[in-house]
């Protein structure tokens, strides 16, 4: 029997290693399962072609539930994987389960921290710690309003759009989330983090 070129990746794995940015179908949702109902997974895979992705993630529609393990056909057409074509069948558990066709009763964090943000490629690509934040205004109807730096850069640094990007608290969070309990402050305030570590509040 010829092995298959794919794998389901982990979704309960990857929600886990970044609770921030990965959305994962609460507990509550999948008890609601019936056949019909479509799941989408992650299908990995190897390529020798250089702009082939990892993964494609596709949809499966359920079939049958027995003993943890769901049977579902196959609702995509594969752009990438060879060995698999619309409406086949595939095994999987609740763990590869990254979305569902049901509405979430559940908040998920990648949901609560979606707002963007400004933050400096210091710590959005160097791996610096978030030194200095401050929130002002929001500018757009996605904007948290939050600014974040690793409180090292330089002027010269700050006034150069390059070093910095708008992207999700999430995302910003996935790397650091030390200032987690902060998200919530209003607009206008500001904090610093101390020579021991601790974030306080800036006062000017």
């Amino acid at each position: 029997m010829q092995s298959k070129s794919w794998t389901l990746q982990d979704a309960q794995q990857l929600a886990a290693d970044f609770p921030y940015t990965f959305y994962k179908p609460s507990n509550e949702v999948v008890s609601k399962f019936q056949p019909g109902n479509q799941v989408k997974l992650i299908f990995e895979f190897a390529s020798d072609d250089p702009e082939a992705p990892s993964a494609e993630r596709m949809w499966v529609e359920i079939y049958d539930h027995k003993n943890g393990v769901y049977s579902g056909y196959l609702n995509n057409e594969p752009m990438y994987i060879t060995d698999l074509k619309h409406r086949d069948s595939i095994e999987f558990r609740e763990c590869h389960i990254m979305d569902t066709d049901l509405d979430d009763p559940v908040p998920s964090l990648p949901d609560k921290y979606i707002k963007r943000c400004f933050v400096t490629h210091n710590i959005l690509h160097q791996d610096q710690p978030v030194g200095f934040l401050y929130r002002e205004q929001p500018e757009y109807d996605d904007d948290s309003g939050w600014r974040i730096t690793a409180g090292n850069e330089t002027d010269e640094y700050m006034l150069d759009p390059s070093n910095s990007s708008y992207v999700s608290l999430g995302a910003v969070l996935r790397k650091d989330d030390s200032f987690l309990a902060l998200t919530e402050s209003d607009i206008g305030m500001a904090f610093i983090k101390d020579d021991e570590g601790n974030f306080v509040v800036l006062e000017d």
